[in-house]
């Protein structure tokens, strides 16, 4: 199976950002949800975050190199050992605080995306296999990620 087929339930309503400010996780975004989807929403609120999955409808290309494979400073890794948004498939994954629900709306902090990006699905924060919450808490990142964040 090579194609796959997917369907918005919904974009993001939110100012127009360039892309350092889209970084800015205090910001809020509107989730508007086609009405057909508004009942799935039901409940949504007894949730404090949800993790948002969209299209990156703005990227245009792909690639299998880290966006800093220029920088000398930098290891030379892949690119899904990032969260660059130049992978193959170009689908975005934001964990987000909600802020309100109405009808088909949710206002969320937190999502690094462009006003009009499709969301292809919401789901609920923290994660229950096997009926038991799973937050991870105990968690390892490479050097190099942590001299990025500071």
């Amino acid at each position: 199976m090579d194609k796959i087929e997917l369907s918005s339930i919904g974009y993001v309503k939110r100012e127009e950002l360039s892309n350092e400010e889209i970084k800015n996780h205090n910001l809020m975004a509107e989730l508007v949800i086609k009405p057909e989807y508004a009942d799935g929403l039901k409940g949504i609120d007894e949730f404090s975050h949800v993790y948002v999955i969209f299209w990156m409808h703005q990227m245009t290309k792909s690639s299998l190199n880290a966006p800093f494979s220029d920088n000398p400073d930098m290891p030379d890794v892949g690119v899904f050992a990032t969260r660059a948004p130049v992978n193959p498939n170009h689908i975005g994954l934001s964990l987000v605080e909600i802020l309100d629900y109405k009808q088909n709306r949710l206002t969320v902090k937190g999502l690094d995306a462009y006003n009009g990006t499709p969301i292809l699905d919401i789901k609920p924060y923290p994660n229950w296999p096997g009926s038991k919450l799973q937050v991870v808490s105990k968690f390892r990142v490479p050097d190099w990620l942590s001299k990025i964040v500071e």
